[in-house]
């Protein structure tokens, strides 16, 4: 009875005094003061570890086919690069600036834990519900899966790309370029000009 009345109290005064420490407003927040190393394992080991198991049972479509990839560009370009880089691009305003330092996904010792099945299904889950605290948004909000399993089949491939065939796949065609028609608005002649003689 004595053992389990001092693990009681211990525990009590545990979670007060994390509170105290709490309430006092001596934890710095600030994104510029990096975690301590306990502190830092810690963080990281509860957001792993809750990645793992809200991911597990996430289907994987076939991330290779060359469709879904090169789909994928645009939306890494507009949403993403800022922050995970590109070929040819060391550091951004943004990837300086967040703590913790979100991965470069231009390196290919990155990259490799997606190239599983359990890191697509992670990185998958990270895209769709983004992670607190960290910068990463919630990309399910305003994005359909299958644009965000664009986006990682794209990530797969991003270490292979070089600054050329990374603009060709992340250069976005608008559509209504691609529907032009001339609809009656221009007489072309007989030259194929379009200038009326």
């Amino acid at each position: 009875m004595k053992f389990l009345l001092g693990a009681l109290f211990t525990v009590f005064v545990t979670i007060t005094g994390v509170f105290a420490v709490v309430s006092s407003g001596v934890v710095s927040v600030g994104a510029d003061q990096e975690h301590s190393p306990m502190m830092y394992s810690f963080l990281e080991t509860a957001r792993n570890r809750s990645i793992e198991n809200a991911s597990k049972d996430i289907v994987v479509p076939d991330l290779e086919k060359v469709d879904m990839i090169s789909s994928g560009g645009a939306d890494y370009k507009d949403m993403c690069a800022g922050c995970h880089l590109s070929p040819g691009v060391a550091q951004t305003d943004f990837s300086e600036s967040l703590y913790p330092k979100p991965p470069n996904f231009t390196k290919a010792d990155i990259v490799k834990r997606y190239q599983t099945e359990d890191g697509a299904q992670q990185s998958f889950w990270a895209i769709k519900h983004g992670i607190m605290a960290s910068g990463m948004p919630a990309w399910g909000a305003s994005h359909d899966d299958d644009r965000m399993w664009a986006m990682v089949a794209f990530i797969r491939s991003l270490p292979e790309l070089s600054e050329a065939q990374y603009t060709m796949l992340t250069t976005r065609i608008d559509s209504d370029i691609m529907d032009m028609s001339f609809d009656g608005d221009m007489d072309m002649s007989e030259d194929g000009s379009g200038m009326q003689h």
